[in-house]
């Protein structure tokens, strides 16, 4: 059973539901692409229910956006709100 859902927001955003609340992440419209900080600086910008979720997270949204035909890129500066 999956631990996130996603949703995109036409300000090219993608929202996050999880069993914390929820969270937005960038999502470029341009070229559809889906942007999850790294790992490594996730905890000081997540929220604090899914600092370890981070795995999982990755995991379900690489297979969200490869069953859209999104793109979808781990790097540090992506942002989340």
């Amino acid at each position: 059973m999956a631990t996130f859902e996603f949703h995109i927001r036409w300000k090219e955003e993608i929202v996050c539901t999880g069993p914390g609340g929820q969270f937005i992440l960038e999502f470029g419209m341009g070229i559809p692409t889906a942007h999850l900080p790294t790992q490594e600086v996730w905890p000081k910008k997540a929220p604090a229910w899914a600092h370890e979720l981070w795995p999982q997270l990755h995991d379900e949204l690489k297979a969200f956006c490869a069953g859209h035909g999104y793109n979808f890129v781990v790097e540090e500066r992506a942002q989340v709100f």
